[in-house]
This record gives structure tokens, C-alpha cells and sequence, in this order.
């Protein structure tokens, strides 16, 4: 259930923090004042897409929470497991931000999700009903979805095992399709493919040949500069038998070790000719050495002039470098594997697609078996609550029937029909039920929905709408039905259905500083019998109203008193 409800600057409410209970709760005021603004802010806590236009003007973001517990038995534990979301006590906080900018993010207690998860946990703790519901009713599309929701566990496994082999068939079809289409350029692509993977893969490539390669062509291409320069620098530091630049070096610090330890200077003069002399003998046997392997291969050239430029045909073709090469080479690989194995193949394909096609034709018989069942359920279950909302002589029916061909959710097309009157036409329900009778028809849905799902807070947006007299009771008497297995929130301008809350928030706006700021006030005793008497008689109160709205409230106190008996 909702504990807490803190918004701040979103749409007029600059601020509110509200504090909900158990039970029924109704939210009443005059229109524009901000109620469906706070069911808004609980839509966008259970996942719902948010604007930047929900930003009050002037303000950088909005910023949403709501503290929100569950029992034990609750399926969010096991979202909130699947995501690694820690909890205590059953409690979480989820928080929304909606930035001017029109960025948003999303925190259960604390931890960033996406809107995809924040939905899977929302669906789990609210339920809201509004005119997209009755709108939902209204497109027999969504029959089906419905029907689902209400035919329990063993039909939701199968379903989801059934969508999950539909995928594949739906891609293995669509590849059918494509390959049959474009069999020529199938067949072009494949040997494009095959050519580019023989390519690369003949040439054995290396990551970092090429830089090797490079500096061997150098070496090569310049053998006679290296040879000439290596015997010029050997000559200059040996020279001959007679004339030796080394040998006088080495003389020269013969002289000075002498004298070196009469006078540091001396000492420092020496060592620097030594380390001098020792470091040119070192250079004269590298120069040495390296003259004596130096041997040019003309044919050694050619082959690393070969191998650099197969090296830069394939660099471009497929890369900047040999690495992007055997990285394009992997990826034409797997592409190629796949066209060239059992989907390559027609034949192969199409006994995939026969093979799928069986496993779909035997769950969606299961499907719809299910379907019916629950379908019998339904009506029996839709009768009984429309006989409390004094549609008693109204006769629902769901409809299913064979589809041509397979689709997402099996082989049925499910409609809803009603009678609502004796003598007339069974009718589709899109072209025969009223206003009135539509949001009847969805509470008494919505109250077997809801429980299927097993959520802890209802909220009911205007689903009193087009109703008025007995039937507004008889609403009030259903939600607060409900309400003793959940907790509801409900937005009414219906005074009976207000009458039969346990607790009373008066949604009111004003002008502070030029701008429109909305409060909330939870009612006492007297000011409730004050708003009821309103919701009677508009603007002016007069005492009749009031003497109406005590009678209201004590009749509701009655019906309120039996309905706990009887759940009991």
C-alpha cells in the first residue's frame, strides 16, 4: 500500500506531502484544483512515461517519492530479487526526476533503474483505473489481454512459453520470406562473403608483421648506406696498426692514471677519458658485429615487398590495420556460418518453421481450452458484481473464436458482448453499453483484476462518471468492498461515494504571489459532512444539504457495517 506522497514542483503543486492509510480514501474538490495531478504523480511511481512539461514553471525539476509497503506473500520480492534491489520490512521507496531539460531517472530505495524494471515493481503494488481503462474496454483488441488476467497462473506460463516459441517462428518466417524473395542476392552475398573470408584468411595475418616488416624493407633498402656508415665509424675509432685513434686514447689515460691521485681534479679528468675509452672499445664491437652481419637478400626484399603490399590490399579493403582486418574477419565469419547452416538452407528452414508451427498449433489448443474455462468464469463472476451495481438483468458474454492464422497470443480472437437490457440484441460491448454502464462494467472487472493480481493500492480515477442515484450507492458500496482486501484511492464528484470513505482529502487550489499553488486537506468530521453537503448542492450550503449529507453519512456507516459482516 501507499504510505507517503511527496511531490515537488510538478505541474501547480509546488509542494505536498501526504500521509494515506488503510481502507478507502477519497479525493474530492472543485475540477482544476489538482487531483488527477497527485494520481499522475503515482502513475509516474508505477512506471508511467514522464514530460518535462510536468516541471512547474520556473523550476529546474520535479521531484516525486512514495513510500510504499507490501506483505509477505507479495510478488514484488521477487522482482525486486531479480534486480538485485534490497528492501527491509517490506517497504520501498521509489523516487522520480523529471528535469526541465526533459531527462528523467528513476531510484528504488536509492538504486537507478530503468523504466522498464520501475514498471515490472509498480504493476506489482498499484493498480490505477481511469478513462484509458474504459477506453481499453472499448477496443475489443484488448479483450483477450483481459480475458488473461483473470484466467490465473497455469494459462500465464503456457502463454509465455507460447510467445516465446512465436518469436522464433515469426523471425524463422520472416527469414523464409526474405530468403525466397532475394534468393539471387542470397546467394551473391554468400559468395561475397566466402571470397572476403578466403582472402583474409590466406594471408595469415599478424598483429604487428607489419611494423616488422616495415623495418626489415628499411634495413634491406638501405643495406649499402648502413654498410658504408658502419665501416666509416669503425675505421674512425680504430683506424690502422700505425695510426690507431683508439689506441691513443688509450695511451692518453695511461698518462693521466699517473697522476690521478695527486689531485682530484686529475682523478676526475681520468675517469671521464676512461669511461670514454671503455665506452668506444664497446661501440667498436657492436659496429664490429653488426658489419659482420650485415648480408643483403634480394630475394628477402621481394617477399617482404610482396607481404607488405597483400598486407595493404587487405588494409583497403577491410581495415586501417591488420587488427580491424581479423576483427572484420571474425564478424563475416559468424554472418557466414549462419547463412551457410541450418538457416541457409530452405529445406532445413522450412522443417524448423513445420517443426514450430506443431508446437504452436498444440499450445494455443491448451490456450484456448484455458480460455474457455476461465472465459465461463468471467461471465459468471461479471454477473454477480453487475447485479450490485443494479445491472441485474444485464447478460455478458465473452466471445471467443477462431483466428485464420497464428498470432502473439494463440489462435483466439476474444470479444466481450452484452444485453444490458431483456428483449434487445446480444451487442458487441464497443456499440451497445453507455457511459455509465461502461464504468460499471469496468469496476466489476477491474474488481476481480485487481485481485488476480494480487496489488496492494487501487486507485480509481472518476470511475463514477455518467452515474447518479442508486447506482452511485451502489459504486460507492463496491469500492469500499475493496477496499477491505486492498487499499483505495478514488477521485469522486459523487457525494455517496465520498460518504462511504474512511478517510476525506479536500484537493483545493489558490493564488500565492501571482502563481497557483494546490493544497491538501485531510477532512475532520464536520468539515466532511460540509464537502459532502458541496458535492449535493454546489456553491451554496443550506441547511437541507447538510441534514442530506448527515443522512448520507450514516446510511454509509450502515451499509459500510454490513458489508464487513458479511465478508466475515
Amino acid at each position: 500500500m501507499l504510505l507517503e506522497l511527496a511531490i515537488k514542483d510538478f505541474a501547480i503543486i509546488e509542494h505536498l506531502d501526504i500521509q494515506f492509510q488503510e481502507g478507502m480514501t477519497v479525493l474530492t474538490g472543485e475540477t482544476g484544483a489538482g487531483k488527477s495531478i497527485i494520481i499522475d504523480a503515482v502513475s509516474l511511481l508505477a512506471g508511467s512515461r514522464a514530460s518535462h512539461d510536468f516541471v512547474r514553471s520556473g523550476a529546474k525539476k520535479a521531484i516525486i517519492q512514495g513510500q510504499f509497503t507490501f506483505p509477505e506473500d507479495s510478488s514484488t520480492y521477487q522482482v525486486l530479487d531479480d534486480y538485485g534491489i534490497e528492501y527491509d520490512d517490506g517497504t520501498i521507496i521509489i523516487e522520480r526526476e523529471i528535469f526541465a531539460s526533459g531527462r528523467t531517472s528513476a531510484r528504488v530505495n536509492g538504486i537507478l533503474v530503468n523504466l522498464g524494471i520501475l514498471k515490472k515493481i509498480g504493476s506489482t503494488i498499484v493498480d490505477i483505473q481511469g478513462q484509458n481503462d474504459q477506453q481499453e474496454l472499448m477496443n475489443p483488441d484488448k479483450h483477450i489481454h483481459l480475458l488473461d488476467e483473470v484466467a490465473g497462473s497455469q494459462l500465464k506460463k503456457i502463454l509465455i512459453t507460447y510467445q516465446e516459441k512465436f518469436a522464433k517462428y515469426r523471425d524463422l518466417t520472416r527469414l523464409i520470406k526474405e530468403k525466397a524473395q532475394n534468393e539471387k542476392e542470397w546467394a551473391q552475398r554468400v559468395d561475397m562473403l566466402q571470397f572476403q573470408y578466403d582472402e583474409i584468411s590466406r594471408a595469415n595475418l599478424v598483429v604487428g608483421e607489419e611494423e616488422e616488416l616495415t623495418a626489415t624493407r628499411d634495413r634491406l633498402n638501405n643495406f649499402q648506406k648502413i654498410h658504408d656508415s658502419l665501416a666509416s665509424a669503425f675505421m674512425n675509432i680504430n683506424g690502422d696498426d700505425d695510426n690507431s685513434p683508439l689506441d691513443f686514447i688509450g695511451t692518453a689515460m695511461s698518462s693521466l692514471q699517473d697522476i690521478s691521485d695527486l689531485d682530484p681534479d686529475f682523478q676526475k679528468i681520468y675517469e671521464s677519458l676512461s669511461s670514454a675509452y671503455y665506452g668506444l672499445q664497446d661501440a667498436s664491437s657492436e659496429i664490429s658485429e653488426q658489419l659482420s652481419s650485415q648480408e643483403f637478400d634480394q630475394e628477402e626484399l621481394e617477399e617482404v615487398e610482396q607481404r607488405l603490399n597483400t598486407i595493404f590490399q587487405l588494409k583497403r579493403k577491410y581495415g586501417d590495420n591488420i587488427d580491424q582486418i581479423l576483427k572484420y574477419e571474425a564478424k563475416i565469419k559468424k554472418e557466414l556460418d549462419k547463412m551457410q547452416g541450418d538457416q541457409g538452407n530452405g529445406d532445413a528452414l522450412e522443417q524448423q518453421r513445420q517443426q514450430l508451427t506443431a508446437e504452436l498449433e498444440q499450445l494455443s489448443t491448451k490456450l484456448t481450452a484455458l480460455r474457455i474455462k476461465a472465459a465461463k468464469s468471467l461471465e459468471k463472476a461479471v454477473h454477480h458484481q453487475l447485479m450490485d451495481l443494479f445491472m441485474e438483468k444485464a447478460v455478458f458474454e465473452v466471445r471467443i473464436t477462431p483466428s485464420n492464422e497464428l498470432t502473439e497470443t494463440g489462435r483466439d480472437q476474444v470479444e466481450f458482448y452484452i444485453q444490458t437490457n431483456p428483449g434487445e440484441a446480444v451487442l458487441p460491448l464497443v456499440k451497445s453499453a453507455s457511459g455509465g454502464e461502461l464504468s460499471r462494467i469496468m469496476l466489476a472487472l477491474k474488481t476481480m483484476f485487481a485481485k488476480a493480481a494480487g496489488v496492494t493500492s487501487i486507485i480509481f480515477d472518476e470511475v463514477d462518471t455518467g452515474v447518479s442515484g442508486r447506482v452511485a450507492q451502489a459504486i460507492g458500496n463496491k469500492i469500499f468492498t475493496i477496499s477491505t482486501k486492498s487499499q483505495v484511492l478514488c477521485i469522486t464528484h459523487l457525494p455517496q461515494v465520498a460518504a462511504m470513505s474512511d478517510h476525506h482529502y479536500f484537493i483545493s487550489k489558490q493564488i500565492v504571489n501571482k502563481r497557483t499553488q494546490t493544497s491538501v486537506l485531510e477532512l475532520s468530521e464536520a468539515q466532511r459532512v460540509e464537502e459532502i453537503a458541496r458535492m449535493f448542492a454546489g456553491t451554496e450550503i443550506t441547511k437541507l444539504t447538510e441534514e442530506h449529507a448527515n443522512e448520507l453519512i450514516d446510511l454509509a456507516i450502515r451499509e459500510k457495517g454490513e458489508i464487513i459482516s458479511s465478508a466475515k
